[in-house]
């Protein structure tokens, strides 16, 4: 049987080598605290071409008028952190002890990467994820004023487009992620796609 979210296996580690495998096979890890690891690779797949990505007019104007510093890799445990926090619309995160500390490990390693926006000194949006080979794989992001985490995105993909990166990944279909641009495509696309442009261990240097 077919499991239609895309769950494809339980239990294993959260070791860097079978995270960076996973990653570059369409395969991420997703749970709760006290489950046991859950391993996911949604059909269809949300994703960015990061020259594609859609700037609506009044998002245009934030940017102007926001005039927020956007930083690469200079507080990557404060925004996983902001991203770990709890949300109005959510019980508990995702974002386990072991999962924070396996990123921040990948981060130190050079594969898991943040961008920041900051305003006043003081970080309000934000987003993490992996980079390998020519694919960044999004994990998750924040906002704690008005458009942050959608400035973080927009700036991110042209980052990602100024280094020939071939595509980004989302994971799974969200309404805010389309308005942005994001496509569904057939996992067989998207693992194709990952087959001729993620090369472990390699990764990416954005600053």
């Amino acid at each position: 049987m077919i499991e239609p979210d895309g769950l494809l296996a339980v239990g294993g580690d959260l070791h860097p080598q079978r995270i960076i495998n996973a990653y570059s096979h369409g395969i991420f890890p997703w749970y709760s605290e006290g489950e046991p690891i859950l391993w996911w690779s949604p059909d269809p797949r949300c994703v960015f071409f990061p020259d594609q990505v859609h700037i609506s007019r009044s998002l245009r104007r934030a940017m102007n008028k926001n005039a927020m510093e956007i930083r690469f890799d200079t507080a990557f445990e404060a925004v996983i952190d902001a991203c770990a926090a709890p949300r109005a619309d959510q019980n508990g995160t995702w974002i386990t002890d072991d999962m924070r500390a396996a990123y921040v490990y990948l981060h130190q390693l050079g594969y898991a990467h943040c961008i920041e926006c900051w305003q006043e000194g003081r970080l309000v949006g934000g987003l993490y994820g992996l980079a390998i080979g020519k694919v960044f794989f999004g994990e998750s992001m924040f906002s704690r004023v008005t458009n942050a985490s959608k400035i973080a995105l927009v700036c991110l993909c042209e980052k990602l487009a100024s280094l020939d990166f071939k595509l980004m990944d989302a994971q799974v279909k969200s309404e805010h992620l389309m308005t942005m641009g994001a496509q569904c495509i057939p996992r067989e696309k998207f693992v194709a796609i990952l087959q001729q442009n993620c090369f472990p261990p390699d990764k990416t240097v954005f600053v």
